[in-house]
């Protein structure tokens, strides 16, 4: 070749230096080596592009696992990728061993990368010492890479046992411990924290030694300095009182190192050997920083222990247990705190016997998820005990609760070195409301009185599986005003019926809003079976709080409490005793007041539930639209309020609706003809159109005017009472004002 002459290919080049290219396709998972690389293979001389699985069956597996880690550490840096790798043949024979280097080219993230690189073949390092070597890769590439792995696995551990099992999966570039053990300092005792490696049983006389005892581990704890140990033949010379207890063992090497937090010496790990180990410099730095990780991963997740038991008997002690056992009626409950900080939070619930024999069931939420929240529910918690305990009615234990809450909160803005209304930071200046909802259950009648202070509304589920989210009157969040009314609804619990009162977290969690939540928690009312007993109501409330965070024994502590985005309290209450008839009727019961024209919507929504597994879906529609038309008409032609009254009774395809509105004017409607043009008037020409029968009836004092509607039969035809499938004049159509006047608007 003269000088001016072109440069040959670099393929050729490479060639003559023996030398192949490879390209590696990190997503398409394909390798592509030229004719070289091909070779060094041992494939034939050709262009080819494998599978990795197919690539790695050429390789020593060995080196394959370790050649992982170099790659890792240069994606992460972004430098060349160096290592040694045994050719095997289709036998396991090594043929040659082969050095590569590659530059990764990430692409987006370092999940997607392409290594570009070269083969060229070595000869094999000659044996050093009786310490093992690497034998694939840049020992110091492959430590660093060990090392990045070990850092991140460590700090991901949240406990002292996954720290343990971090510790005990780490296979260390070259040289790997077969047993590990960690011993924890306690005054003048060293004890056992875990081990790796050994029976059960094994670690017994190492449970409990004195700090002074001829045993490499206390001797670490005392001077805090490392001891390595690399034959058996050291260890008995060194340490002779302590040998027979690790001579049974069988090991070659030990390595005891310090575990220091803050320049304290909390405890020692001990790494055992199967084969000799020299400890080289190289060595012993990694022992040495993995001890360092471990200390810190061991002293994180123990301050983590600490605060959750601290935390979690701190909350167990604020939460009542139920009881006693109430006749006639069963109870269950469960908390679930938030995840993450100290896992403490203001919600609560309570059951509380009252002097008039009933029983008062109590849930809420004080705003916030920290320790101020937790102090404030357990405030409030006693305050309306005490109120209930009084005799005063729900009404007015919500009133006089909201007025103690106020009276809170204006002290702690007045409070510390601020004047009236001066922020003095989360402690002092900080006002909080709380949400609450009380219920005072009469056992022998199952009559529920209940209050309610801006909380989420009350369920019950029916004994045939129909549940009901059932409106109530309420009033402003404790504390928001101390002269808030809170009015109260009274209901009846049947037997077989169950009532669930909940914290919005368990409607919320999982991104759901309140409508989301509550389809979600329906369909698991629905599912589960009725409260027929105590464990089926204690089955019901696991399976309630499954639905939000997966199954877990244990509701505050672990995995899932790292998931939880809210507080979440229930409380299930069940009347016990079986329903009078078969096929229990559903009924439901709502006043419309004057003043609360929007409950008209809500009474649409109570007979949708009502109407869930209805057949006929144009009926439901029509059903809803006759409700809404008759308690507007009450609103707007009467000065009184509207009951409605929605009861469906009999069996499949042979069920009935029964709809009823009542009012207290005494003025009967009469019937009109609107234009098309005409904004009213039209309302009973509805129920005649759509309704089976229908009609008014005069009262004592006012009226009511009602409808029924029969649910179609698998043929399509209506089912009336007797099941005949007609009306009872036999002509198929509405009866009109047959049981009254003749109806009109």
């Amino acid at each position: 070749m003269r000088t001016g002459d072109p440069l040959p290919p670099v393929g050729d080049v490479l060639a003559a230096l023996d030398t192949g290219v490879w390209r590696w396709d990190n997503r398409a998972g394909l390798v592509t080596f030229d004719a070289e690389a091909a070779r060094l293979l041992g494939l034939p001389e050709r262009r080819v592009t494998l599978t990795e699985a197919a690539v790695r069956s050429r390789f020593h597996p060995v080196d394959w696992n370790e050649i992982d880690g170099v790659v890792q550490l240069a994606v992460a840096e972004g430098t060349l990728a160096e290592a040694r790798l045994r050719i095997m043949d289709e036998h396991g024979r090594v043929i040659r061993t082969v050095r590569s280097r590659s530059k990764p080219v990430v692409h987006g993230d370092s999940q997607a990368y392409e290594l570009i690189g070269t083969l060229q073949e070595v000869s094999e390092p000659t044996p050093g010492s009786a310490a093992r070597t690497p034998v694939t890769g840049d020992w110091r590439r492959s430590r660093e890479a060990f090392l990045l792995d070990a850092g991140r696995a460590l700090a991901e551990a949240g406990s002292t046992e996954e720290v343990l099992r971090v510790a005990a999966g780490l296979s260390m570039p070259g040289f790997s411990p077969d047993g590990l053990a960690v011993f924890g300092a306690g005054g003048d005792r060293l004890t056992v924290v875990g081990h790796h490696g050994h029976e059960p049983g094994e670690e017994g006389p190492f449970m409990d030694m004195p700090l002074d005892t001829d045993y490499p581990a206390a001797e670490v704890v005392r001077t805090g300095r490392a001891v390595y140990l690399s034959s058996p033949e050291q260890y008995r010379l060194r340490y002779p009182a302590a040998w027979p207890l690790a001579q049974r063992f069988q090991r070659q090497s030990w390595a005891y190192l310090p575990l220091v937090v803050a320049g304290r010496t909390i405890g020692t790990w001990m790494a055992g050997f199967a084969y000799p180990v020299s400890f080289t410099p190289d060595e012993r730095s990694v022992l040495t920083t993995v001890a360092r990780m471990l200390a810190q991963a061991l002293s994180r997740a123990g301050i983590t222990e600490s605060e959750r038991a601290l935390t979690d008997g701190l909350q167990r002690s604020m939460l009542p247990t139920l009881g006693p056992e109430i006749p006639g009626m069963t109870v269950a409950a469960r908390y679930v705190p938030t995840g993450g900080g100290l896992q403490v939070g203001g919600d609560w619930y309570d059951m509380i016997p009252l002097p008039s024999g009933r029983i008062a069931l109590v849930i809420g939420d004080v705003q916030g998820h920290d320790v101020r929240a937790a102090g404030l529910m357990g405030q409030l918690r006693i305050a309306l005990r005490a109120y209930a305990a009084e005799g005063h009615r729900p009404d007015a234990v919500l009133s006089r609760t909201s007025r103690f809450l106020c009276g809170v909160t204006d002290s702690l803005t007045y409070g510390s070195s601020g004047g009236p209304g001066k922020d003095v930071g989360a402690e002092a200046g900080d006002p909080r409301f709380a949400t609450c909802l009380y219920v005072e259950a009469d056992p022998k009648t199952g009559i529920l009185e209940i209050a309610r202070a801006g909380h989420p509304d009350p369920a019950i589920r029916m004994p045939d599986g129909t549940v009901l989210l059932r409106p109530t009157a309420g009033g402003l969040p404790l504390g928001v005003d101390p002269d808030a009314d809170y009015p109260t609804t009274r209901l009846t619990l049947e037997p077989g019926e169950t009532l669930l009162i909940c914290t919005d977290g368990l409607l919320e969690t999982g991104g759901h809003d309140l409508d989301t939540g509550w389809k979600r928690i329906r369909s698991i009312l629905e599912e589960q079976g009725a409260a027929g007993g105590p464990d089926r109501l204690e089955e019901l409330a696991d399976a309630l709080v499954q639905a939000v965070h997966g199954p877990t024994s244990h509701y505050t502590t672990g995995p899932l409490a790292d998931r939880r985005e809210d507080d979440i309290a229930l409380l299930l209450l069940a009347r016990t005793g079986r329903p009078e008839a078969p096929l229990p009727a559903r009924r439901t019961v709502m006043t419309v007041a004057q003043a609360e024209p929007e409950r008209v919507g809500a009474a649409r929504q109570q007979l949708r539930q009502l109407l869930h597994d209805w057949a006929d879906a144009d009926q439901v529609d029509s059903a809803v639209l006759m409700i809404s038309e008759m308690l507007t008409n009450v609103l707007v032609h009467t000065d009184g309020d509207a009951l409605l009254v929605a009861e469906v009774s009999g069996g499949p395809a042979a069920r009935r609706l029964r709809a009823e509105v009542a009012d207290a004017s005494d003025d009967l409607p009469h019937k009109r003809h609107p234009g098309e043009l005409a904004s009213s008037g039209r309302g009973l020409v509805l129920m005649e159109l759509l309704a089976d029968r229908w009609g008014v009836d005069p009262r004592g004092e006012g009226k009511s005017i009602w409808f029924e509607l029969y649910e179609p039969s698998a043929d399509g035809s209506g089912a009336s009472p007797d099941g005949s499938g007609e009306s009872p004049d036999g002509s198929g159509e509405s009866s009109g004002g047959a049981d009254g006047p003749p109806p009109a608007e």
